[in-house]
Protein backbone atom coordinates (compact mmCIF):
# COMPACT_ATOMS: atom_id res chain seq x y z
CA UNK A 1 0.00 0.00 0.00
CA UNK A 2 1.54 3.07 -1.14
CA UNK A 3 0.38 5.12 1.77
CA UNK A 4 2.35 3.54 4.24
CA UNK A 5 5.92 3.96 5.27
CA UNK A 6 9.00 2.64 3.66
CA UNK A 7 10.14 1.47 7.42
CA UNK A 8 7.39 -1.04 7.21
CA UNK A 9 8.80 -2.84 4.73
CA UNK A 10 11.53 -3.67 6.85
CA UNK A 11 9.53 -4.84 9.71
CA UNK A 12 8.69 -8.54 10.26
CA UNK A 13 5.43 -9.22 12.87
CA UNK A 14 6.29 -10.73 16.35
CA UNK A 15 6.77 -14.36 16.15
CA UNK A 16 5.86 -14.76 19.41
CA UNK A 17 2.78 -12.44 19.26
CA UNK A 18 1.58 -14.84 16.65
CA UNK A 19 2.37 -18.42 18.17
CA UNK A 20 0.31 -17.10 21.41
CA UNK A 21 -2.80 -15.73 18.84
CA UNK A 22 -2.88 -18.78 17.03
CA UNK A 23 -3.29 -20.78 20.50
CA UNK A 24 -5.86 -18.87 21.91
CA UNK A 25 -7.77 -18.81 18.26
CA UNK A 26 -7.75 -22.55 18.47
CA UNK A 27 -8.74 -23.03 21.74
CA UNK A 28 -11.59 -20.28 21.08
CA UNK A 29 -12.50 -23.02 18.20
CA UNK A 30 -12.71 -26.07 21.29
CA UNK A 31 -9.39 -27.28 20.00
CA UNK A 32 -7.26 -29.05 23.21
CA UNK A 33 -4.32 -26.44 22.86
CA UNK A 34 -0.96 -26.19 25.39
CA UNK A 35 0.39 -22.91 24.92
CA UNK A 36 3.75 -22.96 25.75
CA UNK A 37 5.06 -19.80 23.77
CA UNK A 38 4.17 -16.78 25.84
CA UNK A 39 7.00 -14.83 27.81
CA UNK A 40 5.04 -13.94 31.07
CA UNK A 41 5.09 -15.65 34.44
CA UNK A 42 2.13 -17.64 35.23
CA UNK A 43 1.81 -16.29 39.03
CA UNK A 44 -0.42 -13.55 39.89
CA UNK A 45 1.28 -9.85 41.24
CA UNK A 46 2.14 -10.20 44.78
CA UNK A 47 -0.72 -8.78 47.08
CA UNK A 48 1.37 -6.11 48.46
CA UNK A 49 1.81 -4.80 45.15
CA UNK A 50 -1.29 -4.83 44.10
CA UNK A 51 -2.53 -2.86 47.23
CA UNK A 52 0.22 -0.12 46.90
CA UNK A 53 -1.86 0.16 43.71
CA UNK A 54 -4.99 0.82 45.20
CA UNK A 55 -3.59 2.75 47.78
CA UNK A 56 -1.91 5.62 45.12
CA UNK A 57 -5.71 5.71 43.30
CA UNK A 58 -6.95 6.45 46.86
CA UNK A 59 -4.62 9.13 47.19
CA UNK A 60 -5.29 10.67 44.15
CA UNK A 61 -2.27 9.45 42.63
CA UNK A 62 -4.36 9.23 39.67
CA UNK A 63 -2.44 12.10 36.89
CA UNK A 64 0.33 12.70 34.34
CA UNK A 65 3.92 11.96 35.87
CA UNK A 66 7.00 13.33 34.62
CA UNK A 67 8.32 11.96 31.38
CA UNK A 68 11.08 9.95 33.25
CA UNK A 69 9.27 8.65 36.14
CA UNK A 70 7.95 9.67 39.56
CA UNK A 71 10.64 10.76 42.14
CA UNK A 72 10.09 7.95 44.21
CA UNK A 73 10.44 5.29 41.51
CA UNK A 74 13.56 7.03 40.52
CA UNK A 75 14.89 6.89 43.54
CA UNK A 76 13.89 3.07 44.17
CA UNK A 77 15.42 2.36 41.18
CA UNK A 78 18.45 4.30 41.88
CA UNK A 79 18.72 2.37 45.40
CA UNK A 80 18.15 -1.06 43.69
CA UNK A 81 21.06 -0.73 40.85
CA UNK A 82 23.65 0.17 44.15
CA UNK A 83 22.33 -2.56 46.27
CA UNK A 84 21.82 -5.45 44.05
CA UNK A 85 24.42 -4.77 40.93
CA UNK A 86 27.30 -2.59 42.15
CA UNK A 87 25.87 0.79 40.03
CA UNK A 88 25.87 4.14 40.80
CA UNK A 89 22.96 5.93 38.96
CA UNK A 90 21.98 8.94 40.27
CA UNK A 91 18.15 9.45 40.05
CA UNK A 92 18.29 12.21 37.22
CA UNK A 93 20.53 9.37 35.19
CA UNK A 94 17.36 6.62 35.28
CA UNK A 95 14.67 7.15 33.12
CA UNK A 96 11.18 5.05 33.19
CA UNK A 97 9.32 3.91 30.65
CA UNK A 98 6.16 1.82 29.52
CA UNK A 99 8.04 -1.64 29.76
CA UNK A 100 11.88 -2.59 28.75
CA UNK A 101 10.08 -2.51 24.81
CA UNK A 102 9.84 1.35 25.48
CA UNK A 103 13.35 1.70 26.90
CA UNK A 104 15.13 -0.13 23.97
CA UNK A 105 13.67 1.15 21.28
CA UNK A 106 14.17 4.99 22.52
CA UNK A 107 17.65 4.42 23.47
CA UNK A 108 17.75 3.38 19.12
CA UNK A 109 15.84 5.94 18.19
CA UNK A 110 17.74 8.70 19.95
CA UNK A 111 21.35 6.90 18.95
CA UNK A 112 21.17 5.19 15.55
CA UNK A 113 21.42 7.15 12.08
CA UNK A 114 21.43 5.22 8.39
CA UNK A 115 24.05 3.03 8.27
CA UNK A 116 24.60 2.67 11.73
CA UNK A 117 24.98 -1.29 12.98
CA UNK A 118 24.20 -3.10 15.93
CA UNK A 119 25.06 -6.29 17.33
CA UNK A 120 22.84 -8.90 18.34
CA UNK A 121 24.04 -12.51 19.37
CA UNK A 122 21.91 -15.01 18.18
CA UNK A 123 19.69 -16.57 18.84
CA UNK A 124 17.74 -13.16 19.93
CA UNK A 125 15.05 -11.95 21.10
CA UNK A 126 12.51 -11.30 18.05
CA UNK A 127 11.82 -7.85 18.59
CA UNK A 128 15.76 -6.41 18.86
CA UNK A 129 16.61 -6.67 15.21
CA UNK A 130 13.13 -5.01 14.16
CA UNK A 131 13.27 -1.99 16.27
CA UNK A 132 16.68 -1.51 14.72
CA UNK A 133 15.77 -1.44 11.70
CA UNK A 134 12.64 0.83 12.38
CA UNK A 135 15.34 3.01 13.78
CA UNK A 136 17.48 3.24 10.70
CA UNK A 137 19.89 0.84 11.53
CA UNK A 138 21.67 -2.50 10.53
CA UNK A 139 21.33 -5.29 12.66
CA UNK A 140 24.61 -7.35 12.29
CA UNK A 141 24.22 -10.69 13.86
CA UNK A 142 27.27 -12.89 16.32
CA UNK A 143 26.24 -16.12 16.28
CA UNK A 144 26.37 -19.05 18.96
CA UNK A 145 25.81 -22.54 18.76
CA UNK A 146 24.74 -25.26 20.92
CA UNK A 147 28.08 -26.69 21.20
CA UNK A 148 28.67 -23.47 23.93
CA UNK A 149 25.22 -23.62 25.34
CA UNK A 150 24.26 -20.62 23.24
CA UNK A 151 26.67 -18.06 24.79
CA UNK A 152 28.69 -15.18 22.54
CA UNK A 153 32.13 -16.04 22.51
CA UNK A 154 34.56 -13.37 22.49
CA UNK A 155 36.30 -14.46 18.96
CA UNK A 156 32.39 -13.67 17.62
CA UNK A 157 31.98 -10.83 19.17
CA UNK A 158 34.98 -9.17 17.52
CA UNK A 159 34.20 -10.27 13.91
CA UNK A 160 31.20 -8.48 14.24
CA UNK A 161 32.54 -5.37 15.52
CA UNK A 162 33.14 -2.95 12.37
CA UNK A 163 33.61 0.92 12.17
CA UNK A 164 29.98 1.39 11.84
CA UNK A 165 29.06 -0.33 14.73
CA UNK A 166 27.42 1.83 17.32
CA UNK A 167 25.79 -1.02 20.16
CA UNK A 168 25.96 -4.33 21.12
CA UNK A 169 22.59 -5.70 22.41
CA UNK A 170 23.39 -7.61 25.09
CA UNK A 171 20.20 -10.32 27.18
CA UNK A 172 21.39 -12.64 29.99
CA UNK A 173 19.70 -14.39 31.20
CA UNK A 174 18.63 -14.49 27.64
CA UNK A 175 15.34 -15.24 26.04
CA UNK A 176 15.30 -17.50 24.05
CA UNK A 177 17.83 -19.93 25.44
CA UNK A 178 17.43 -19.20 29.00
CA UNK A 179 21.99 -19.03 28.63
CA UNK A 180 22.92 -16.80 31.37
CA UNK A 181 26.93 -15.40 31.31
CA UNK A 182 29.07 -16.13 34.51
CA UNK A 183 31.52 -12.91 35.51
CA UNK A 184 34.03 -14.76 33.61
CA UNK A 185 32.22 -14.96 30.45
CA UNK A 186 31.30 -11.98 30.76
CA UNK A 187 34.84 -10.38 31.50
CA UNK A 188 36.06 -12.05 28.21
CA UNK A 189 33.18 -10.44 26.21
CA UNK A 190 33.64 -6.89 27.89
CA UNK A 191 37.75 -7.20 27.40
CA UNK A 192 36.82 -7.04 23.67
CA UNK A 193 34.48 -3.68 24.17
CA UNK A 194 37.29 -2.19 26.02
CA UNK A 195 39.36 -2.80 22.81
CA UNK A 196 36.49 -0.85 20.78
CA UNK A 197 35.66 2.36 22.43
CA UNK A 198 32.83 3.73 20.10
CA UNK A 199 31.05 0.73 20.09
CA UNK A 200 27.80 1.22 23.23
CA UNK A 201 26.49 -1.78 25.20
CA UNK A 202 22.88 -1.83 25.65
CA UNK A 203 22.14 -4.60 28.01
CA UNK A 204 18.67 -6.35 28.69
CA UNK A 205 18.61 -7.59 32.41
CA UNK A 206 14.87 -8.09 32.30
CA UNK A 207 15.71 -11.73 33.39
CA UNK A 208 18.41 -11.17 36.35
CA UNK A 209 16.11 -12.49 39.66
CA UNK A 210 15.51 -15.70 37.21
CA UNK A 211 18.89 -17.77 37.64
CA UNK A 212 19.20 -20.87 38.96
CA UNK A 213 20.83 -23.24 41.26
CA UNK A 214 24.67 -21.06 42.38
CA UNK A 215 24.84 -18.86 39.58
CA UNK A 216 25.67 -15.52 40.47
CA UNK A 217 24.38 -12.67 38.07
CA UNK A 218 26.52 -10.01 36.93
CA UNK A 219 25.71 -7.39 34.37
CA UNK A 220 28.48 -6.10 32.11
CA UNK A 221 29.08 -1.83 33.24
CA UNK A 222 29.38 -4.03 37.00
CA UNK A 223 32.41 -6.50 35.25
CA UNK A 224 33.89 -4.11 33.58
CA UNK A 225 33.45 -0.06 35.45
CA UNK A 226 35.61 1.01 32.47
CA UNK A 227 32.10 0.65 30.73
CA UNK A 228 29.75 2.35 32.43
CA UNK A 229 29.92 5.69 30.88
CA UNK A 230 28.89 4.10 27.29
CA UNK A 231 26.38 1.77 29.02
CA UNK A 232 22.64 1.64 29.21
CA UNK A 233 21.54 -0.84 31.64
CA UNK A 234 17.84 -1.75 31.31
CA UNK A 235 15.77 -3.95 33.46
CA UNK A 236 11.81 -4.21 34.87
CA UNK A 237 9.54 -4.93 37.02
CA UNK A 238 7.88 -8.00 34.53
CA UNK A 239 8.82 -10.99 35.35
CA UNK A 240 10.73 -11.17 38.74
CA UNK A 241 7.55 -9.82 40.16
CA UNK A 242 4.71 -11.39 37.88
CA UNK A 243 3.93 -7.67 36.72
CA UNK A 244 3.97 -7.88 33.11
CA UNK A 245 0.64 -5.89 32.04
CA UNK A 246 1.81 -3.34 34.39
CA UNK A 247 4.23 -2.28 31.73
CA UNK A 248 6.86 -0.86 33.49
CA UNK A 249 10.90 -1.22 32.52
CA UNK A 250 13.44 0.74 33.39
CA UNK A 251 17.26 1.94 32.43
CA UNK A 252 20.59 3.74 34.17
CA UNK A 253 22.53 5.41 32.07
CA UNK A 254 25.12 8.70 31.34
CA UNK A 255 22.87 11.32 31.47
CA UNK A 256 23.07 13.12 27.66
CA UNK A 257 21.53 9.78 26.68
CA UNK A 258 18.86 9.73 29.19
CA UNK A 259 17.93 13.20 28.42
CA UNK A 260 17.41 12.43 25.11
CA UNK A 261 15.35 9.26 25.58
CA UNK A 262 13.68 11.66 27.67
CA UNK A 263 13.21 13.89 24.42
CA UNK A 264 12.00 11.53 22.54
CA UNK A 265 9.16 9.82 25.55
CA UNK A 266 8.05 13.05 25.74
CA UNK A 267 6.74 13.51 22.64
CA UNK A 268 6.05 10.15 22.35
CA UNK A 269 3.50 8.81 25.57
CA UNK A 270 4.79 10.59 27.90
CA UNK A 271 5.27 9.42 31.65
CA UNK A 272 4.44 5.61 32.50
CA UNK A 273 1.05 4.91 34.06
CA UNK A 274 0.91 6.85 37.54
CA UNK A 275 -0.85 3.91 38.97
CA UNK A 276 2.11 1.14 37.86
CA UNK A 277 5.07 3.42 38.99
CA UNK A 278 4.05 3.43 42.77
CA UNK A 279 3.23 -0.48 42.62
CA UNK A 280 6.95 -0.69 41.02
CA UNK A 281 8.06 1.35 43.93
CA UNK A 282 6.41 -1.02 46.23
CA UNK A 283 8.00 -4.12 44.19
CA UNK A 284 11.39 -2.47 44.15
CA UNK A 285 11.21 -1.68 48.39
CA UNK A 286 9.17 -4.18 49.44
CA UNK A 287 9.50 -7.93 50.71
CA UNK A 288 11.34 -9.80 48.33
CA UNK A 289 11.01 -13.55 49.60
CA UNK A 290 8.47 -14.83 47.32
CA UNK A 291 10.83 -14.12 44.41
CA UNK A 292 13.36 -17.23 45.98
CA UNK A 293 9.76 -18.89 45.91
CA UNK A 294 8.97 -18.21 42.61
CA UNK A 295 12.38 -19.24 41.59
CA UNK A 296 12.27 -22.49 43.13
CA UNK A 297 8.94 -23.56 41.23
CA UNK A 298 10.98 -22.38 37.87
CA UNK A 299 13.55 -24.59 38.27
CA UNK A 300 11.85 -27.39 39.28
CA UNK A 301 9.34 -27.01 35.66
CA UNK A 302 12.92 -26.59 34.02
CA UNK A 303 14.51 -29.68 35.06
CA UNK A 304 10.58 -31.73 34.42
CA UNK A 305 11.14 -30.30 30.46
CA UNK A 306 14.62 -30.73 29.93
CA UNK A 307 14.43 -34.50 30.96
CA UNK A 308 11.52 -35.15 29.54
CA UNK A 309 12.68 -33.45 26.14
CA UNK A 310 15.89 -35.34 25.82
CA UNK A 311 13.40 -38.39 25.86
CA UNK A 312 11.80 -37.68 22.60
CA UNK A 313 13.01 -39.45 19.12
CA UNK A 314 15.63 -36.27 17.46
CA UNK A 315 15.78 -33.51 20.31
CA UNK A 316 18.28 -32.13 21.97
CA UNK A 317 18.07 -30.10 24.91
CA UNK A 318 20.84 -28.15 26.83
CA UNK A 319 19.88 -27.28 30.73
CA UNK A 320 19.37 -22.96 31.08
CA UNK A 321 21.15 -21.17 33.59
CA UNK A 322 18.24 -18.45 33.75
CA UNK A 323 15.04 -16.81 32.26
CA UNK A 324 11.72 -19.21 32.31
CA UNK A 325 12.52 -21.22 28.38
CA UNK A 326 14.28 -24.09 26.92
CA UNK A 327 16.07 -23.44 23.25
CA UNK A 328 16.25 -27.22 22.28
CA UNK A 329 17.23 -28.70 18.67
CA UNK A 330 15.08 -30.65 16.14
CA UNK A 331 17.67 -30.90 13.55
CA UNK A 332 17.01 -34.75 15.01
CA UNK A 333 13.64 -34.71 13.02
CA UNK A 334 14.50 -32.70 9.86
CA UNK A 335 14.31 -34.53 6.33
CA UNK A 336 11.46 -36.80 8.43
CA UNK A 337 8.04 -37.26 7.70
CA UNK A 338 4.98 -35.74 9.56
CA UNK A 339 2.10 -38.10 11.02
CA UNK A 340 -0.13 -35.72 8.29
CA UNK A 341 2.53 -37.23 5.59
CA UNK A 342 4.24 -34.01 4.70
CA UNK A 343 7.83 -33.66 5.14
CA UNK A 344 9.97 -31.34 7.78
CA UNK A 345 12.35 -30.09 6.02
CA UNK A 346 12.61 -27.11 9.11
CA UNK A 347 12.13 -25.68 12.53
CA UNK A 348 8.78 -23.82 11.34
CA UNK A 349 7.38 -27.30 9.67
CA UNK A 350 8.17 -28.62 13.08
CA UNK A 351 5.93 -26.55 15.02
CA UNK A 352 3.53 -26.01 12.51
CA UNK A 353 3.39 -30.10 12.43
CA UNK A 354 3.14 -30.38 16.51
CA UNK A 355 -0.02 -27.97 16.61
CA UNK A 356 -1.44 -29.50 14.39
CA UNK A 357 -0.94 -33.32 15.21
CA UNK A 358 -0.64 -32.84 19.23
CA UNK A 359 -1.95 -29.26 19.97
CA UNK A 360 1.08 -27.77 21.70
CA UNK A 361 1.90 -24.12 20.56
CA UNK A 362 5.85 -23.30 20.87
CA UNK A 363 7.78 -21.07 18.85
CA UNK A 364 10.59 -21.98 15.59
CA UNK A 365 13.82 -20.85 16.42
CA UNK A 366 14.21 -18.93 12.94
CA UNK A 367 11.99 -16.98 14.24
CA UNK A 368 14.89 -15.67 17.12
CA UNK A 369 17.80 -15.73 14.04
CA UNK A 370 18.88 -19.59 15.13
CA UNK A 371 17.77 -23.06 13.92
CA UNK A 372 16.86 -25.72 13.58
CA UNK A 373 15.32 -25.40 17.32
CA UNK A 374 12.11 -24.01 18.79
CA UNK A 375 11.16 -21.88 22.21
CA UNK A 376 9.68 -23.53 25.14
CA UNK A 377 8.05 -21.22 27.81
CA UNK A 378 8.16 -23.23 31.31
CA UNK A 379 5.95 -20.42 32.82
CA UNK A 380 2.80 -22.69 33.00
CA UNK A 381 1.99 -25.28 35.64
CA UNK A 382 4.24 -28.62 36.15
CA UNK A 383 0.63 -30.85 35.08
CA UNK A 384 0.06 -29.04 31.34
CA UNK A 385 4.52 -29.06 31.10
CA UNK A 386 4.37 -32.81 31.95
CA UNK A 387 1.18 -33.58 29.22
CA UNK A 388 2.92 -30.83 26.22
CA UNK A 389 6.24 -33.17 26.97
CA UNK A 390 4.17 -36.01 26.62
CA UNK A 391 2.76 -34.94 23.33
CA UNK A 392 5.73 -34.04 21.94
CA UNK A 393 7.65 -37.41 23.03
CA UNK A 394 4.94 -38.75 20.77
CA UNK A 395 4.86 -37.00 18.19
CA UNK A 396 8.44 -37.36 17.61
CA UNK A 397 7.95 -41.25 18.14
CA UNK A 398 4.98 -40.76 15.23
CA UNK A 399 7.85 -39.08 13.13
CA UNK A 400 9.38 -41.25 10.00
Amino acid sequence: MAFLADALSRVKPSATIAVAQKARELKANGVDVIGLGAGEPDFDTPDNIKSAAIDAMNRGQTKYTPVSGIPELRKAISEKFARENGLTYAPEQIIVGTGGKQILFNALMATLNPGDEVVIPTPYWVSYPEMVAICGGTAVYAETTLDNAFKLQPDALEAAITPKTKWMIFNSPSNPSGAAYSHAELKALTEVLMRHPHVWVLTDDMYEHLVYGDFQFSTPAQVEPALYDRTLTMNGVSKAYAMTGWRIGYAGGPIELIKAMDMIQGQQTSGATSISQWAAVEALNGPQDFVAGNKAIFQGRRDLVVSMLNQANGITCPTPEGAFYVYPSCAGLIGKTAPSGKRIETDEDFVTELLEAEGVAVVHGSAFGLGPNFRISYATSEALLEEACRRIQRFCAACR
